[in-house]
């Protein structure tokens, strides 16, 4: 069994690699090549911490396994990330154990590529500026995944807790995308491409806010209860997500679901957009909602990546079990 730690998985998987990574998972997805399987996502009662595993099998690919892992909101006062995670991966062939992964890097790699995906197939071509609900861990990743699927001109974001927005106005700064500080009422009436990015248990924009065109990547919400955008800006938007199943239990979705806004006939897997099975933005005036719900087989097959390069580099660490 191979182990490959969180340690080195900064030089062997990159934003670009992960991104390809997660588009060919889910063009797999939308073919039938490629199935997750049932997410088990619970409080813990303990450390306010949320424990769940994620787990899938990449016909395509060949990726078999598990993500481990949850939300632990005290551990940045450890010093540790927040988000705590390891990939196991089996072999198809025999179901033996074949690699342990650090996963803390690897699912904000992923998480960010699946949003990047979500915006250059689905954005307006002449989208100009980004806006960001949300400064956390995750938001620099997604940032730069963003600037990378389509050239923005500027960003405006709005946080909780504004103290913590210069940390991404620096990684804007760094990339060259000029940043401002801004309201929700001002994100929503400048920002062509919107990514909500936060931990929150209820609606934080809501429909008034955004115009015709927008662009949302709802990306935090991956738990039963939690909450970004209202129910009716869901149900006004063309909806996208990674997997119906789970946009409809445990994602965005979920609460316009319940409320009877939508029904899940009315989701579409972005896989069929990168397949050319759906068209995906009809016209310029649409909002587009892409419920980014974080799947197992997105941690499968960059862990896979992972060791596969590690593997290349000698690299990877060898034990027995």
């Amino acid at each position: 069994m191979l182990i490959v730690p969180e340690r080195l998985i900064a030089d062997l998987v990159t934003a670009e690699a992960a991104y390809e990574a997660v588009e060919a998972v889910f063009a797999a997805m939308a073919r039938g090549d490629a199935r997750n399987f049932p997410v088990v996502r619970e409080a813990l009662g303990h450390a306010d911490a949320l424990y769940g595993f994620k787990s899938g099998f990449d016909r395509a690919g060949l990726a078999l396994g598990l993500k481990s892992g949850g939300y632990w909101p005290g551990n940045m006062a450890k010093g540790l990330t927040n988000h705590q995670s390891t990939v196991v991966l089996f072999d198809p062939d025999t179901g033996q154990p074949s690699a342990l992964v650090g996963g803390n890097l690897l699912t904000a790699l992923r998480t960010a590529a699946a949003s990047a995906v979500a915006i250059k197939r689905l954005a307006r071509k002449d989208a100009k500026v980004l806006g960001m609900i949300g400064a956390g861990h995750q938001a620099t990743f997604q940032l730069r995944a963003a600037a990378k699927a389509h050239p923005f001109e500027r960003m405006v974001g709005w946080n909780l807790h504004p103290e913590m927005l210069p940390k991404l106005a620096a990684v804007a700064d760094e990339i060259g995308l000029p940043f401002e500080a801004v309201t929700l009422v001002q994100l929503g009436q400048q920002a062509d491409v919107i990514i909500t990015i936060t931990s929150s248990f209820a609606p934080i924009l809501k429909r008034a806010q955004v115009r015709p065109g927008t662009h949302l990547s709802c990306m935090g919400t991956d738990t039963v209860g939690k909450q970004e955008v209202e129910s009716g800006l869901v149900a006004a938007a063309k909806l996208f997500t990674d997997e119906v199943a789970q946009s409809i239990t445990l994602g965005e979705c979920q609460h316009a679901i319940t409320e009877d806004l939508i029904n899940e006939a009315v989701i579409t897997p972005i896989g069929a957009v990168i397949n050319g099975d759906h068209q995906g933005r009809s016209s310029d005036d649409e909002i587009t909602l892409f419920d980014g719900t974080g799947v197992g087989l997105q941690d499968l097959v960059v862990a896979a990546m992972a060791v596969e390069r590690a593997k290349a580099a000698g690299v990877a660490l060898e034990f027995e079990i």
